[in-house]
């Protein structure tokens, strides 16, 4: 079985996909930021997975630019 999907396409749905593993991480973040009162320091896995959704949105819009391109 072969299946035809174009380059566009497909980098469109790999760039949702890295777009909702941010959102994720930017919630995992937040949550363990909600932790921690407020004059505390977040620990360093706060900075990580912000650090994570940043390289991940980058990752996208990488994905972004090949699919206006291929189009």
């Amino acid at each position: 079985m072969s299946i035809n999907i174009s380059p566009a396409v497909l980098a469109a749905a790999l760039r949702r996909e890295l777009l909702r593993l941010a959102r994720a991480e930017e919630d995992r973040a937040a949550a363990e930021a909600a932790k921690v009162p407020y004059w505390a320091t977040c620990p360093p896995s706060v900075q990580g997975h912000r650090a994570a959704a940043g390289i991940l949105r980058a990752t996208a819009d990488s994905f972004l630019a090949t699919a206006e391109f291929a189009s």
